[in-house]
C-alpha cells in the first residue's frame, strides 16, 4: 500500500470524527425522555382531577349525611307528635265513653221525666174535661154563689183558689221540665257530637302525620341509597388516584432509566469516537512510515460517498441482485434485499441516523448489523450482512454514513458483496416488513 491510501483513510476518519455529535441524533434520543415525561405529566394531571373528584364525593357524602341526619331529627319530631296525638285521641275517646255513660244516665232520667209529663199531661187533660163538662169558670162562680153565709163564701174562694193554683203549678213544672229535658238533650249531644268531631279531627292528624314520617323514611331510604352509590363511587376512583400514582411513580423510574441508557449510549458514543480517532491516528501513522505502495492496492482503496437528505446509499459498488423474485443456483427465490458487490477493502456506511439494535454473526448473514431509524414518526430497520468485520456494538448510536464495517464475504455468500435489506417497521423471520430499498434510497 503506498502513501496517497493510507493518507485518505487518515483524512476521511478525522473527517467522520469530526462531524460527529455528542449524540447521534440527539432530537429523536432525547424524544424518548420528553415523551416519558410528558405521559407523566399526563397521568399526573388525570390523578389531580381524580382526586378532585374524590374530594367533591366527600362532600357529597357529607351533605348526604346531614341530609339523613335532618331527616332523622324530623322523624322524631313526628314520632313525637303521632305519641301526643294518639295520646290526645285516647283522652277522646274516654271522654266520649264518659259522655256516652251520661248519655246512658240521662235516658233514664229523660224516661223517668217523660212518664212525669205524660202523667201530668193525663191529669190537665181530665181537668180540661171536668172543666169542660162543668162549664169552667162559670162552675166556679156557682160555686162561690152558692155559699150559705159569709164563712162559708170564704172557704169556697180559698178551694177555688187551691184549685187553680194547683192546677197553674202543674201547668208550670210541665213546661220547666219539658225546657229541662230539651236544654239536656241538647247539651249532651252537642258535647258528643264535639267530641266525636275533635277525636276525628285527631284521627286525621295522627294519618296526616304518619304519612308524612312515612315519606321522610322513604326519603331517608333513597339518602341511604345514594349514601352507598357515592361511598362506592369514591372507593373506586381512590383505586383509579392510587393505580395513577403508581403508574406516575412507574414513568418515573422509567425516565430515570432512558436517562441512564441515555447517559451510557453518550459514553457509548464518547468510547466509539476515540476508537475511531485511535484507528485513523494509526492509518495516519502508517501512511507516513510507508514511502511506496502498488497501483493494485491503490486501486483496492474505495470511498463511500455519503448523500444529502435523510437516507444515504451503504456502500459504494454495483447492484448484482435486486430485490424481488430472481434466481439462485437454478432455482427461483424472493430476494428480500438489494446485493451491492466491489472489489477490494470496501468501506459500509450506516443508510441513515439511528442505534444499533444487534450486532453479531450468523450462519446465513455472516457478520450482520442491524439499525433501527425512527423517522418522521414512523420506525425503520436496516439490515447490512456478509461483512468482512463489524466496526459497532450493540447498542451504539450512529449517524448517517457513519462507517460500521467492510464488505465481505461471510456467512451464506458466494463473493465479497453487501446485502442490504430495509424494512418498514420491526425486522422479523418472515421479513414480512420488508420493501425496495429504492424507494427511499436513491443507488
Amino acid at each position: 500500500m503506498n502513501k496517497k491510501y493510507f493518507m485518505s483513510i487518515a483524512i476521511a476518519a478525522a473527517l467522520t470524527i469530526g462531524s460527529l455529535p455528542t449524540l447521534a441524533n440527539p432530537a429523536s434520543a432525547h424524544s424518548s425522555v420528553d415523551d416519558l415525561k410528558k405521559k407523566q405529566d399526563e397521568v399526573s394531571s388525570k390523578k389531580d382531577q381524580i382526586n378532585g373528584e374524590i374530594n367533591e364525593k366527600k362532600s357529597e357524602i357529607n351533605a348526604n349525611i346531614n341530609k339523613q341526619q335532618d331527616i332523622k331529627a324530623k322523624i322524631a319530631e313526628f314520632d313525637a307528635k303521632i305519641r301526643d296525638t294518639e295520646s290526645k285521641i285516647a283522652e277522646k275517646a274516654k271522654e266520649i265513653e264518659q259522655t256516652t255513660a251520661e248519655i246512658e244516665k240521662l235516658k233514664v232520667e229523660i224516661k223517668e221525666l217523660e212518664d212525669k209529663i205524660k202523667e201530668r199531661n193525663e191529669l190537665l187533660k181530665e181537668r180540661a174535661r171536668a172543666i169542660q163538662e162543668k162549664g169552667g169558670s162559670a162552675n166556679y162562680l156557682d160555686v162561690l154563689l152558692g155559699a150559705d153565709s159569709f164563712g162559708d163564701f170564704i172557704n169556697r174562694m180559698t178551694a177555688v183558689n187551691t184549685i187553680v193554683s194547683a192546677d197553674k203549678k202543674i201547668m208550670d213544672e210541665q213546661k220547666r221540665d219539658q225546657e229541662k229535658l230539651e236544654k239536656k238533650k241538647e247539651e249532651v249531644e252537642s258535647k258528643l257530637a264535639q267530641l266525636e268531631n275533635d277525636k276525628a279531627s285527631l284521627e286525621t292528624l295522627k294519618k296526616d302525620l304518619n304519612s308524612e314520617k312515612a315519606q321522610k323514611a322513604e326519603l331517608f331510604k333513597q339518602l341511604e341509597k345514594q349514601q352507598a352509590s357515592l361511598e362506592k363511587e369514591k372507593v373506586n376512583l381512590e383505586k383509579e388516584s392510587s393505580e395513577l400514582a403508581k403508574m406516575e411513580q412507574q414513568i418515573g423510574g422509567e425516565i430515570q432509566a432512558e436517562q441512564a441508557r441515555l447517559a451510557e449510549l453518550a459514553r457509548q458514543r464518547e468510547l466509539e469516537k476515540k476508537r475511531q480517532a485511535e484507528a485513523a491516528a494509526a492509518a495516519a501513522k502508517q501512511a507516513s512510515a510507508s514511502s511506496s505502495g502498488g497501483s493494485a492496492s491503490a486501486s483496492a482503496a474505495v470511498t463511500t460517498p455519503v448523500s444529502s437528505g435523510t437516507w444515504t446509499r451503504p456502500a459504494s459498488g454495483s447492484i448484482t441482485t435486486e430485490y424481488g423474485w430472481d434466481v439462485l443456483n437454478g432455482e427461483s427465490r424472493y430476494h428480500y434485499g438489494t446485493d451491492i458487490a466491489a472489489g477490494g477493502s470496501v468501506p459500509i456506511v450506516a443508510a441513515a441516523d439511528g442505534y444499533v439494535i444487534k450486532s453479531h454473526y450468523s450462519s446465513s448473514y455472516g457478520n450482520v448489523v442491524y439499525i433501527t431509524h425512527s423517522i418522521n414518526g414512523k420506525t425503520f430497520t436496516t439490515v447490512y450482512a456478509h461483512m468482512s468485520s463489524s466496526l459497532v456494538g450493540t447498542g451504539t448510536p450512529v449517524d448517517k454514513g457513519q462507517r460500521i464495517g467492510y464488505m465481505g464475504n461471510t456467512g451464506y455468500s458466494f463473493g465479497q458483496h453487501l446485502h442490504f435489506e430495509l424494512h418498514a417497521g420491526s425486522w422479523n423471520a418472515s421479513k414480512s416488513n420488508s420493501v425496495n430499498p429504492r424507494r427511499y434510497i436513491n443507488f
